[in-house]
């Protein structure tokens, strides 16, 4: 089916974050050894924490990626879901890391004079990781992925993280000091934010909650049938990247039963052309006055 396909295609995005995560990490803990960074050492340790991130949205698309089975009668989907509330567990604990670092820094006043070398090692690494958000987001628009998208999320924040440092090492060298740690309380701010984002987005999604606008072009398309002479009732829930649909339409009361099937069928037909909806139960009752 399409939809395991698009999740198959997913995983190449989780792979490809956690090959940079892998080479960035390891490249910046040797780098920050030898220039001398606290800056560039956090960051790295930031990516070592964000392999496991990959590494759950991957286990989460491939469980997704299982057929229904005997007590699973919709598939599992929603392993994905999970999977990006993972990630946003993981990014907000690195972002509270960072933020009290930093916090702990500035109360210090702490200041240092790394080498130069390692300023454009995190230039460079946020350069990568930004290509690799671009590609990730790309992805997870193109086959509607939370846990890509999630991962993607992750990605930019990785990129403004190696930003933040390049900045606080570039201002240790022009003897301007605080700019390092204001810089990390910056990123650690922003790291949260994202975290919090996508733990709302995953929580609705898992309570069965569902956007009313999206829920109203729903409503629209099936009262847009000629045969559907009045919609009683629409609900919606998200099941990972699939949308299901139920719906009471209310019809001729006159018709036979395999005219009140086809209706159905071309509701359903309808709501999978006009709204991507992967599954619809349409149920069918007589219109009263």
């Amino acid at each position: 089916m399409n939809e395991y396909a698009d999740i198959k295609k997913g995983e190449r995005g989780a792979w490809v974050s956690i090959i940079a995560y892998l080479i960035l990490a390891s490249t910046k803990l040797l780098i920050a050894s030898i220039g001398g960074s606290e800056a560039l050492r956090a960051d790295g340790l930031n990516n070592t924490t964000d392999v496991i991130a990959s590494v759950a949205v991957l286990v989460g698309l491939k469980i997704s990626r299982k057929p229904p089975d005997e007590d699973h009668h919709y598939g599992h989907f929603r392993a994905e879901t999970i999977a990006s509330l993972i990630a946003a567990f993981i990014m907000m604990t690195v972002g509270i890391e960072v933020i009290i670092g930093t916090v702990q820094d500035m109360i210090n006043n702490k200041a240092s004079e790394p080498a130069l070398l390692t300023a454009w090692t995190a230039l460079a690494a946020a350069l990568v990781m930004f290509g690799v958000y671009r590609y990730n987001l790309n992805l997870s628009k193109k086959i509607n992925s939370n846990a890509l998208y999630a991962a993607a999320q992750d990605n930019r924040s990785d990129a403004l993280v190696s930003i933040g440092a390049s900045v606080g090492i570039f201002g240790s060298q022009l003897g301007v000091y605080w700019l390092d740690p204001l810089a990390g309380l910056i990123v650690g701010l922003i790291i949260c934010k994202t975290a919090w984002d996508i733990f709302k987005d995953s929580t609705h999604s898992l309570t069965d909650g569902f956007d009313e606008e999206e829920i109203e072009h729903i409503r629209s398309t099936i009262a847009d049938h000629p045969d559907v002479w009045a919609v009683k009732d629409v609900k919606a829930r998200l099941q990972g990247n699939k949308t299901l649909v139920e719906a009471t339409i209310h019809v001729n009361p006159h018709i036979t039963i395999q005219q009140g099937h086809d209706i159905t069928d071309e509701v359903e037909i309808a709501l999978s052309k006009e709204n991507n909806i992967g599954y619809a139960h349409i149920h069918i009752e007589p219109y009263e006055e």
